[in-house]
This record gives structure tokens, sequence and C-alpha cells, in this order.
């Protein structure tokens, strides 16, 4: 349950579970797992809980959170919840993570085998400050919660790994944002891609994105980039934190916030800084962020590159070629995310280069991407084949969107499906019409107004 488990007692075929939860919480955030659930002690205030056959994966994989949660107190305040435990879900979960308090819902889908996911627990365990104690007083400022949870979840990636390692990850927020922003122009709701929103007659489902992750990460680095920086601005988050928790709170009791931070502990120079914002566009445009932030692109190039080579090969393929596995063997995840997504970027580009079947088959025979267990990895891999006419890589999608419920995956890969040709679209539905059970509610009410 959400909340801190006290006892337990056995009363006939009757187990009765006592928990206790001090600190008040917004409804959304209460939650329960009844089932077939083992759970093994990873850290002293962490318990992985799972299905007893994955229960060992599960443990091994999430090994670090104790880390997570060390750092997290260090860049805000102490954690007050007592116990930080994890529950992977079964493979129809919808989302990465849930943050219920004391015991974040997870997705299978981080089970990568070597730890390269992990970051979605560094993200959950951000909410515990942002979301969690400090909330959003409605959906409409929903950027609230995500977008400074994903900034503190990147401060700890920072802190762990690196600076250059949260301008990777920011750069890969781009690239999913601007997706984000395309497909609601195209369907023909750009208010969707505004940081506040008007849900006046809307499900807050429909404009459910990476909008308010991405849009209000950028606002927020922004802020930190103009005010002095992380050495600065790590004082704002603490009283941030100090000042609304156990609050809700709306976008303009933020704004008022961060001007008296500022003007109090600097002075008017801070003050000038922040008049020189742009606060309407910020908050009210649609479209991508009115400032374009600059990241590190250290980790990056190595990627660039690579997809450079490959898309030179494109417009020339021969049988002989100098590619081989050593190209990307020490890639990240994401350095391989990079190089896909910058091979979509290049084939849905009017004029850019064009993939053929028989390079794509090249680039599988030396990578081996398509028989690849990774779900990042596998997700742009098959986003790539569709948006470049390989058919054959249908059976691997259908087995990935009936075997994997996470709405990041799914709704993509039914939207690449659909495009990809006549065939692709008469897959697609004959696919969802087939496994719409499998979905969470949410997630199938999603893909059907994206097959619609």
């Amino acid at each position: 349950m959400s909340a801190v488990p006290t006892s337990d007692s056995v009363s006939g075929n009757v187990k009765t579970c006592n928990f206790t939860q001090q600190i008040s919480i917004p409804s959304y955030l209460i939650a329960l797992a009844v089932g077939n659930i083992e759970g093994k002690r990873v850290g002293p205030r962490t318990t992985v809980w799972s299905e007893p056959e994955v229960v060992e994966k599960a443990a091994w994989e999430f090994q670090d959170t104790e880390l997570f949660i060390k750092t997290g107190e260090e860049i805000l305040t102490p954690y007050v919840w007592g116990v930080y435990d994890l529950l992977v879900l079964p493979a129809s979960f919808p989302y990465g993570g849930m943050e219920n308090p004391c015991l974040t819902f997870v997705t299978p889908s981080l089970l990568a085998g070597d730890r390269s996911l992990v970051d979605v627990v560094a993200h959950e365990i951000a909410h515990s400050w942002m979301g969690n104690l400090v909330t959003s007083a409605s959906w409409e400022h929903f950027w609230l919660n995500e977008g400074f949870t994903r900034f503190i979840e990147r401060r700890i990636v920072a802190r762990l790994r690196g600076e250059p390692a949260r301008h990777f990850s920011s750069l890969l927020g781009v690239k999913a944002l601007q997706q984000a922003v395309d497909h609601y122009n195209e369907v023909a709701t750009p208010q969707f891609s505004r940081l506040v929103q008007d849900l006046k007659g809307c499900d807050p489902d429909d404009a459910f994105s990476t909008v308010p992750y991405e849009k209000g990460f950028h606002l927020l680095f922004y802020l930190e980039s103009i005010l002095g920086g992380s050495e600065v601005f790590d004082g704002y988050l603490r009283n941030h934190v100090e000042t609304f928790s156990h609050k809700s709170i709306n976008s303009f009791q933020f704004k008022d916030n961060l001007y008296a931070y500022f003007e109090k502990t600097f002075g008017q120079e801070k003050v000038d800084i922040l008049n020189t914002v742009d606060w309407d566009t910020w908050f009210f445009a649609s479209g991508m962020p009115p400032v374009e932030n600059k990241f590190d692109q250290s980790l990056a190039e190595a990627c660039k590159s690579l997809a450079t080579r490959w898309t030179d090969y494109a417009k020339n393929p021969v049988p002989a070629h100098n590619f081989s596995a050593k190209d990307i063997s020490e890639f990240s995840t994401n350095q391989t995310v990079v190089f896909l997504e910058t091979l979509m970027t290049e084939a849905s580009s009017a004029n850019g280069v064009k993939f053929s079947i028989a390079v794509l088959d090249t680039m599988d025979s030396v990578y081996k991407f398509t028989v690849g267990r990774n779900c990042e990895i596998r997700c742009r891999w098959q986003e790539l084949c569709l948006a470049s006419g390989r058919e054959a890589i249908f059976p691997e999608v259908v087995d990935f969107v009936t075997t994997m419920g996470r709405m990041k995956y799914v709704r993509p890969l039914y939207r690449a499906l659909k495009k990809c040709s006549a065939a692709g679209e008469k897959l697609a539905r004959e696919t969802f019409t087939r496994h719409k059970g499998f979905y969470h509610p949410i997630c199938a009410q999603m893909v059907e107004r994206d097959l619609a």
C-alpha cells in the first residue's frame, strides 16, 4: 500500500496487513496492490516486490535505489516517507512508473538485465518531493509535478554520472517534446502542447504527453541558466519544497514564490533578470519552448558520427562495408537511442536520405537490433523500420505491442504501423481489436483514438 507497513496477522485462512500513513496525500496517490507478491530487501529503506518468478531479477535491477534517495536528499530536503518500496507490475501497466508514496509502481520494461533503464526510478524518487509533497492544484498545472520531477531526476543523474549525462538526457527530451508537439499539430489539438492547460470540457488523459515533463524541464533549466547555475538554483529548489510542502499550488503561486525567494536572497538584480522572462509565452503558447536551451553535445558526438556514416552509406550502398558490432559496443542505451533517432530524423525529413530495406537489413545483420530485448532500443529500431517501409519488421512490432502495454512504446508503434503502408494500417487495426483486452483502459482509449 502507499503507506508504511506496520504488522501482519493471520487468523484461519485470512491474512490481515496493517499500514500507517502519517502524511496527508492527494487521493490520486492512494494505491493498493493485492496478489501473489514476494519481496526482497535491497536497501535500508527499500524492498522490491513482484511476482515470485521475477523478484530476483527485479531486485538485482534496482539494487542502487538507496543511492538515488540519498542524492535526492542532498539536493533537496530529508526524505520524509519512511520507506521507499518498488512494485514491478504486470506488462499491461501503461506507464514507466507511478509515484505512490512509499510504494512506487514500475513497468517490467525496465528489467533490461544491465541496469541501463533505472533512471526511471530516479524520476519516481524525485516525485517524493515534487508531486507528493508539493502537488499541482489541478491537472491544468500538471507541469509543476512532472516538470520539476524531470528537472530533479536529471540533477540526480548529474550528481551520480556527471553534468554531461544530464545534458545528454536533456537532448533525448528535446526529441520527445518535438514529437509530442508535432503529433498534437497533426491531430489539430495544438493547445495540448501548452505548459499551462485549459482543460474545460476535456478529459485530462487526452492532454497527457511528454509536454508537461519536458517543456516544464526546459523552463526550469532556462531559469537555472540565467539566474546563476545550479549552485544558485539549488537553494531555490529547497525553498520551493519547504514553502509548499503538504500544499497544492498553481503556476502563479510558483512564479510569485520564485520572485520572492530571489528578491529576498539576492536582491533586485535577480528580479530584473526574472523580468526578462516571457512568462505568458512560456505558460500559454503552444509549440516548442520560446527559448532554445543549449546542451553539452559531447556524449552525442559518437552517436551522430555513426549516424553520418550510415547516412553516407545509404546514398551509395555496396556489399562491402566497414561496419561492425564494435561500433556500438561501448554505447550506453541512450547513445544507441540517439543514433537511431538521428537516423529517424534524417529519414523523415523532406530532403533527407531514405534508408532502403537493403540498408536496414545490413544494419540489422551487424547490430542485431531485431532480436534485442532492451525496450528503448527495440522501440526506436521498429519505428525506423516502419518509417522506411520495412514490412519484415511487422511480426516483431505485433509481438512487442501485444506483450508490453507501456504507452511510451505502444502508442508510437501503433501510429507508425498505421502510417507505414495500407497493409500496416490493416494490421494495426486488426492487432488492436484482437488484443484490446490486454491493455490498461487508459492505454486502450488512447490507442483507439490514435487509430481513428
